[in-house]
């Protein structure tokens, strides 16, 4: 198709009976922490939580009719699903969904409430394609590409068309998700046919690059293996047309990890109240690294938010990798002496900073090691202060924070059995949050007593809550309890749990 003909196409397209024109909203906290106008093109607002609808439906409209009445099929990780179930129930014909076996339980009862048969096939969007192209000749529907049509091209173009009308002043570049590349492809060509000054800019996940790849080899790659956070744009190879469509119109390409999307969907939240799921969160990502690394002020900046089908349980892992993302929390590992006293030193070490986690379990005589997170308010060149405070003392650190496998796994496997531990006492505590709540209990419990177990999580709360292993021989136990009674932290014995018989001793 010659490439100025979309911009005919996407002006034609017939996409309001379902969608609807989204708000391009001024995003305050945003802007003013990044020195620059960022606007927020709001396609998490529509019907099905995506601008998906938009394509779907201008391509379902375009079938001859005798053509539609047999059906419509779709392969989809959720959201070109809902926009397709959507259409085709507007239009009163079947509409059968092939989705990956692991899309998000919300998209799955997403299109199933709006009427579409659901197929789970495979673990990929790629094996769900290669089965509804099955069906679809086994069956005889009509199958609607999420992404490589230029129907559906065109749909998502009315994105641009709405952008630039909506605009009250001039836009420096428009950052865009991209997975199989249909969003970019029908926004890039509209506005770089109507006003090529103003960067296109893609946005990919790291370990879902297909577009950026494929442009470096100057054809389309499929790619070994996708990351599924961002599964909204998990896509191995991205479409024909839309490569040509990127080759010919964008700009740039940058691609953002898991720590830096959960910090975008925080960033998203503070400003509009609402939750994005990983994939609509990528365009703010990739304005923050662009700001950060260019250090540009003074611009006008839009974000296409294309989706909002957040699995709530996905939450726990968005808040907890969030902070790492924006560099507000660092993950330190540190060797101090197995004796009374050397956590206090530690903690204060790293001063008044609230201590996020603190896991720790005897295991030697000599050395004891722990893992901890420590709250930053200074970014990259605080983490650097906290390594050398450490240091300072003698004690060997290890910087974790860009760790992935201890992110993912070790900070939660710290602990574990001991052996050759003796006279220990297992002690559950509560205490006032605040910063230096820490390092204040610590120096409450004082250093008569040895700590031989310690696990401590900020989870935001007003209170902190300690899990701690103290040594005591029978004879001492009753002065350490008017110890404990003293120091007025509700606490509680818990020697007798049977979780600590099974799992830590």
């Amino acid at each position: 198709m010659n490439t100025a003909d979309y911009l005919q196409r996407i002006r034609d397209a017939d996409v309001y009976a379902v969608a609807i024109e989204t708000p391009l909203e001024a995003a305050p906290l945003l802007s003013s922490r990044l020195g620059n106008r960022i606007l927020l093109k709001r396609e998490d607002l529509q019907p099905i939580f995506s601008f998906k609808i938009r394509g779907a439906f201008n391509k379902i409209s375009h079938l001859p009719p005798e053509r539609l009445a047999l059906g419509v099929i779709c392969s989809s990780a959720g959201n070109h699903a809902q926009g397709v179930a959507l259409a085709a129930s507007g239009k009163g014909v079947r509409a059968l969904i092939v989705m990956p076996e692991t899309t998000p339980t919300i998209k799955v009862n997403a299109v199933r409430a709006l009427k579409g048969e659901v197929v789970l096939h495979g673990d990929t969007y790629d094996d769900a394609y290669a089965h509804a192209r099955k069906l679809e000749k086994e069956l005889g529907l009509a199958f609607i590409h999420p992404f490589d049509d230029p129907d559906v091209i065109a749909g998502q173009g009315t994105i641009a068309v709405e952008i630039l009308e909506q605009a009250e002043e001039s836009i420096d570049a428009i950052f865009v998700p991209i997975g199989g590349g249909g969003l970019i492809a029908g926004i890039a060509a509209y506005v770089k046919e109507t006003d090529p000054s103003i960067k296109v800019i893609g946005v990919e996940p790291e370990d879902s690059a297909g577009m950026k790849t494929s442009l470096a080899a100057g054809h389309p790659v499929t790619l070994d293996h996708v990351g599924i956070f961002a599964d909204g744009v998990a896509v191995r190879r991205v479409g024909d047309e839309t490569f040509r469509l990127c080759q010919l119109y964008v700009d740039e390409i940058i691609t953002v990890d898991t720590d830096e999307i959960c910090a975008a969907v925080q960033e998203i939240y503070q400003d509009t109240r609402t939750i994005v799921e990983p994939a609509g969160a990528l365009a703010v990502a990739a304005i923050t690294k662009y700001v950060q690394s260019s250090g540009v002020k003074g611009k006008s900046f839009v974000a296409v938010n294309c989706g909002a089908n957040m699995n709530f349980d996905r939450l726990r892992h968005v808040a907890e990798r969030a902070a790492l993302g924006e560099h507000r929390e660092m993950l330190l590992a540190a060797e101090i002496p197995e004796e009374p006293g050397s956590f206090r030193n530690f903690c204060a070490a790293i001063g008044r900073r609230s201590v996020t986690e603190f896991n720790y379990r005897y295991s030697d005589s000599a050395v004891a090691r722990v893992f901890v997170g420590v709250e930053l308010r200074g970014g990259l060149a605080e983490r650097a202060e906290v390594l050398e405070s450490i240091r300072s003392i003698g004690y060997p650190v290890v910087d974790l924070s860009d760790n992935e496998m201890a992110k993912l796994h070790v900070r939660h496997m710290v602990g574990g059995r001991s052996t050759g531990i003796r006279n220990e006492r297992l002690f559950r505590f509560e205490f006032p949050e605040r910063p230096g709540a820490l390092l204040n209990f610590l120096n409450a419990i004082g250093k008569q007593w040895n700590i031989s177990l310690f696990h401590y999580r900020n989870h935001g709360s007003d209170y902190g809550r300690v899990l701690a292993g103290i040594q005591v021989r029978d004879d001492d136990l009753g002065e350490l309890e008017a110890h404990l009674a003293e120091l007025g932290y509700p606490h509680w014995d818990e020697s007798d749990n049977p979780a600590y018989r099974m799992f830590l001793v």
